[in-house]
């Protein structure tokens, strides 16, 4: 896959990090999780099931600096869904 830099491109007007990351800014944390459960076609209440979630923690303060949430969907007929 090529990627934005590889081609001389960049977005923004500051340089990026030592990763090309979002945890290359001080502070900020990513957790991502997968859920993979069974094969075949669909049984109503028993699977397959394909479903994961990533957080992204911007600071270790979360007391003093709350967190905004947000939540998308793509569902099995294509549709995306947000909130």
């Amino acid at each position: 896959m090529v990627r934005l830099r590889d081609l001389g491109l960049s977005i923004g007007s500051l340089p990026a990090g030592a990763n090309n990351a979002i945890t290359d800014v001080e502070g900020v944390r990513v957790g991502v999780t997968t859920l993979i459960s069974g094969h075949g076609p669909l049984r109503v209440g028993h699977g397959p099931v394909r479903t994961g979630v990533t957080v992204v923690v911007p600071s270790n303060d979360i007391a003093r600096e709350p967190l905004f949430a947000g939540s998308h969907r793509l569902n099995g007929n294509g549709e995306l869904t947000g909130l």
